[in-house]
């Protein structure tokens, strides 16, 4: 029922903003960190997937964004402080993401969150970001979904519309694929979306989608579903799924004689793909954000630190995307001279052409990076870049 009075609009946004304080126990975001004067150091939390089913994901995210924060506070810090990095664990599990960002902002006092890789788990905490005025950056969270939680939550990919509908093309230029079919999981927003924008990009385009089978995250067998999409004699499989399950996909279709090529986004993108699925991934490709063959300036300074760092590993598009939200934030923050939640927000809202691994970076009005995606393939058991897609 209505209220009996109302308030002006600005007395009541007054009086909302001061609630949602005291809920949950933070200071209100002009307070959050302090200014430029501030003392201490400037809490940054980092929410991830460090165990789990997606630990490959948060554990290459995570060593990205810890390479950054070590090279800004090398350099000074910011706003003559040092950065101090908050990272938890939420297990790759529903729920967590949401405990943990609460604990960041009203027990540590972050002036920002970095996270997540998973869109799920981004749309968990986002809501609670936004609602204390808590600036969020995804590294590589696509489902559009995520961005549109508020103006406080942002993000340094491109997002699924743009890879459903470069894959889609892809699938029709270069597999030459006239009959696709699609195996999603329909516990992830991330491959549901992916999926709807990729069936209307390749059917607009004339394409068929011959068949759809669904499964759920965490599931072992699909041989059920891939023996329906045999009948159907696709000309291409298309898995928007995660790495765990799409290995186990790629290798079953193999065993069942489905010779065609398999192909799927950035979910792929884990060096586990080749442990889980070996051999059978000959034949198959992924879209993903960048490729450390590239030979941009950036790209070369960052594979070469990441090595020198982690004992020689090369560094996936997950940590690539992991230093860059760390480093759009910082530069957001030096630019806004202040860690106040809305100043920074409005820094980060303002980013332009800023130059990251994963190429120039700049925000749109809806807080999404417009930025090209690169294909990949497997070659003789290792990852290959193929093409490099523009927006």
């Amino acid at each position: 029922m209505k209220p009996t009075f109302q308030l002006p609009r600005r007395g009541f946004l007054a009086v909302l903003a001061t609630a949602i304080a005291l809920a949950t126990g933070c200071k209100p975001s002009g307070e959050s960190g302090g200014g430029a004067a501030g003392t201490g150091t400037i809490k940054i939390g980092e929410f991830a997937s460090l165990t789990g089913t997606e630990a490959a994901f948060g554990q290459s995210s995570h060593k990205g964004t810890q390479l950054a924060i070590e090279e800004i506070n090398q350099s000074g810090g910011l706003l003559g402080r040092k950065l101090e990095h908050l990272t938890e664990d939420n297990r790759s599990t529903a729920g967590e993401s949401a405990t943990i960002v609460k604990k960041f902002i009203s027990r540590e006092k972050v002036v920002a969150v970095l996270g997540e890789v998973a869109s799920g788990r981004s749309l968990e905490a986002g809501p609670i970001c936004q609602a204390a005025g808590i600036p969020m950056v995804s590294p590589s969270s696509t489902n559009p979904k995520v961005t549109e939680i508020g103006d406080h939550v942002f993000r340094v990919c491109f997002i699924d519309p743009f890879q459903g509908k470069l894959l889609a093309d892809f699938a029709k230029r270069t597999l030459k694929a006239r009959k696709v079919a699609i195996l999603s999981d329909v516990s992830a927003p991330y491959s549901v979306g992916l999926a709807d924008f990729f069936r209307q990009r390749f059917i607009a385009e004339g394409g068929e989608v011959v068949v759809e089978q669904k499964y759920a995250s965490k599931d072992k067998d699909f041989r059920a579903q891939l023996t329906a999409i045999k009948a159907a004699a696709p000309d291409a499989i298309f898995v928007p799924g995660y790495y765990t399950e799409a290995g186990l996909i790629v290798a079953q279709a193999r065993q069942l004689g489905l010779a065609v090529p398999l192909f799927g986004g950035d979910g792929w993108e884990a060096p586990e793909l080749i442990q889980i699925a070996g051999e059978a991934l000959q034949g198959t490709y992924y879209s993903t954000h960048y490729s450390p063959e590239a030979k941009s300036t950036e790209v070369r300074s960052f594979v070469k630190a990441f090595q020198a760092r982690f004992n020689g590993e090369t560094p996936d598009a997950m940590a690539a995307l992991g230093y860059d939200s760390a480093m759009v934030l910082a530069d957001a923050i030096k630019r806004a001279g202040s860690t106040d939640g809305s100043k920074v927000r409005d820094a980060l809202a303002a980013t332009k052409d800023f130059p990251c691994v994963t190429g120039k970076t700049t925000l749109d009005a809806s807080r999404n990076a417009t930025k090209a995606a690169v294909i990949i393939t497997v070659k003789d058991g290792k990852f290959s870049y193929l093409e490099t897609v523009e927006p």
